[in-house]
């Protein structure tokens, strides 16, 4: 198997109208945050076809779709770490793990960090140091940054909230919309587990959280409670 292999695969899917579409949609025009993403036009349940036709693929040749300029091809690169990840003993998950890092900046849309992130980072460093998560957290570069909130999901499903709630801290000045959409979100399902922890930050911090952040952090909360904390 080869990515040369599982690129003709994608291309007898491509559709130029949808990816005209998709083109809009993920914000590819200059000085959008996806700047020069090229898309096919594929649908996601056909890329996780593909994927798992390919899943013994090489990481040497899983890094070659993550350095490619087609969205495509990096996603369906995604699924493939995410479905080694799940099937692999402990080497092989340092090895996704490891590649997965090198490769963060090139993680460069949302769709690819959420469908990764809480897959393979979180489960990775679920009972070890979450220091990496911190640095990513303070990186100029917003997909590594949404990498270090979104990891924490997997903490989240299991009760622990301790690093969700201090790496929003560290982005609770964040400039960027779909950082503010990430954190709210996670703040989110820390509620759905335990609102007396979400609330406390909330408490805290709803007068210096940007607006998106906080509308997504208090989106399942009574019309009531919603109007209260959006007036503080």
């Amino acid at each position: 198997m080869s990515a040369e292999e599982l690129k003709r695969d994608l291309y007898k899917l491509a559709n130029p109208k949808q990816a005209k579409i998709l083109q809009r949609f993920f914000k590819t025009g200059k000085g959008e945050y996806g700047e020069g993403d090229v898309f096919l036009g594929i649908k996601v349940p056909e890329q996780r076809k593909i994927a798992k036709k390919h899943k013994l693929l090489k990481n040497i040749e899983i890094e070659k779709l993550l350095k490619s300029k087609i969205h495509e091809h990096r996603l369906t690169g995604v699924f493939i770490l995410v479905l080694g990840f799940n099937e692999g003993d402990e080497k092989k998950r340092k090895q996704i793990y490891n590649l997965y890092l090198k490769s963060a900046k090139r993680i460069n849309n949302w769709d690819l960090v959420d469908s990764s992130a809480p897959y393979i980072t979180g489960p990775y460093l679920k009972n070890k140091s979450k220091r990496i998560l911190y640095k990513l957290a303070k990186s100029k570069n917003i997909w590594e940054r949404r990498i270090a909130i979104m990891s924490t999901f997997t903490f989240i499903k299991n009760n622990d909230y301790k690093d969700t709630i201090k790496i929003s801290e560290i982005l609770l000045t964040d400039k960027h919309d779909l950082i503010h959409k990430a954190v709210g979100w996670m703040l989110r399902e820390v509620g759905n587990r335990d609102l007396g922890t979400e609330e406390i930050f909330l408490t805290k911090y709803s007068k210096k959280m940007p607006r998106t952040m906080l509308r997504y952090a208090i989106e399942k909360f009574t019309p009531g409670k919603k109007k209260l904390y959006m007036q503080k």
